[in-house]
């Protein structure tokens, strides 16, 4: 409240926001503590991932407790979370962002924030700004590079005024074929919760304008301007066409990022009894359990099953193996 820009009433908004942070892995967990030790009232946070020993590199939050705990990520982050800042609601879910569960996921939120890990979801998200008049904050991270833009709709061009379309899967660097170097992750995370502060706080005027662009290792910054973009007939913005939310854009399976493994969703699926599934799957492999999440180690994979029947399948990236590996234990 010290700092004049934002002030004692600013504080108070911040208390009365509600935010929701997709992704909760690298930049995801950056953004959750940020905003939880600024005050914000209630953070919403969802992953769809579990904790692995290799995520602690980069995704701050967590530790190898939590790795050894089995939990899922929106969990643990909660858990933590809850521990920084009691005075604030924090709540996990753990689902994967599609075109049929982010309209109810955005109930009532001032903003969202992008932890993600993929273009898909970013576009999907940028789908639901402009329907629903939310404002967002894009980064993304390879390498030791790193970029963010800030849109606010009706305000600033969108995601899809600076790139149309979706980069062809192949045609960008990865977590496999690039890496990571920690620091840009804390980098972009932090210019994105700094824009959700301004906005949260009622200094829209004080947002960053242009696409901002680090590459901490030769020690450069770009700064994109953006003024250009603004009025071009853009599909979203413009035409109002919102392919991505409305499912016709999009896909039900995910090679996971620097993982090695497939993750499978089924839309409209019942849920399923971990319980159950645990027992029919005793005599195949190694099988663990929590209330969240179940495991089985077989062979050369590690198939992670959710309640609404989502699966990782670790130890492939061919979407078909995938598929085969788990009608093959879970089940058509």
């Amino acid at each position: 409240m010290r700092y004049a820009p934002l002030g004692r009433l600013g504080q108070e908004r911040l208390a009365a926001s509600k935010v929701l942070v997709c992704g909760c892995g690298a930049l995801g967990s950056v953004l959750a503590n940020t905003l939880a030790r600024a005050g914000v009232g209630h953070l919403r946070i969802v992953d769809r991932d579990f904790l692995e020993l290799n995520n602690l590199q980069r995704q701050v939050l967590y530790d190898e407790h939590d790795v050894a705990s089995g939990l899922p990520k929106a969990v643990a982050a909660r858990n933590k979370l809850q521990a920084i800042n009691s005075e604030i609601e924090v709540e996990a879910v753990v689902a994967d962002v599609d075109h049929t569960n982010l309209a109810e996921l955005l109930d009532g939120v001032d903003m969202m924030l992008d932890g993600t890990d993929n273009f898909e979801t970013r576009y999907l998200l940028n789908d639901a700004s402009i329907r629903f008049n939310i404002p967002w904050v894009y980064g993304g991270c390879i390498g030791a590079e790193g970029q963010t833009m800030t849109i606010v709709p009706g305000e600033t061009p969108c995601l899809r005024c600076l790139m149309p379309e979706s980069p062809p899967p192949g045609t960008t660097p990865t977590c496999d074929t690039a890496g990571i170097l920690g620091p840009i992750i804390n980098v972009i995370a932090s210019i994105e919760a700094c824009e959700a502060l301004k906005i949260l706080s009622g200094h829209r005027d004080a947002i960053n304008r242009t696409l901002m662009v680090f590459e901490l290792w030769d020690s450069r910054l770009r700064q994109v301007k953006l003024d250009s973009l603004q009025g071009v007939d853009c599909a979203t913005c413009q035409q109002r066409q919102f392919p991505w939310l409305d499912g016709q854009r999009g896909s039900h399976t995910a090679i996971l990022c620097g993982r090695n493994a497939v993750q499978l969703s089924f839309p409209g699926r019942q849920e399923l009894s971990l319980e159950n599934l645990a027992e029919k799957l005793q005599s195949v492999g190694n099988v663990t359990r929590n209330p969240f999440l179940l495991r089985l180690a077989v062979d050369e994979f590690l198939i992670t099953v959710f309640p609404d029947g989502r699966a990782i399948i670790g130890g492939t990236e061919d979407i078909m193996e995938a598929k085969t590996v788990y009608a093959k234990y879970i089940g058509n």
